[in-house]
């Protein structure tokens, strides 16, 4: 089998409430809405967030099931998202402002230097800010 044309298109992960994700997401931390698709047959609706078109990049898939406004379990396999940044103390400071939560402050990476910070998303999702020059 040959691999040379294959291409990571896109995580998703469920969400309770689409808006609030959406907006975290676009707002917080620089996504656009790429686009956006309502399933009434099955009962749920597709929001496809990132930083640029999915013929180039990789985008986060938001997925609301319709009435599942209580959440999910987010479970034990599922680590992190990772998105790099210009600073990671200045977008931890302006995050917090808007009442995000900080779950590991910026510093370097354990036995590392490189700089993170984590961050959840408001399903609780963790965010790896890695600072990139």
């Amino acid at each position: 089998m040959n691999t040379a044309n294959f291409r990571y298109l896109h995580t998703m992960l469920r969400v309770k409430n689409l808006e609030k994700s959406v907006d975290f997401y676009t707002r917080l931390l620089g996504m656009r809405e790429l686009r956006r698709r309502e399933v009434p047959e099955g009962k749920y609706t597709l929001s496809f967030v990132g930083y640029g078109p999915e013929e180039t990049h990789t985008v986060l898939e938001l997925t609301y099931n319709w009435g599942k406004d209580d959440g999910y379990e987010l479970g034990t396999a599922f680590g992190h998202l990772a998105i790099g940044v210009p600073d990671v103390a200045a977008t931890c400071e302006a995050l917090r402002k808007e009442g995000v939560k900080i779950v590991r402050e910026p510093g370097p990476v354990k036995f590392g230097t490189t700089i993170i910070a984590f961050i959840e998303d408001p399903d609780g999702y963790k965010i790896e800010l890695i600072q990139r020059s």
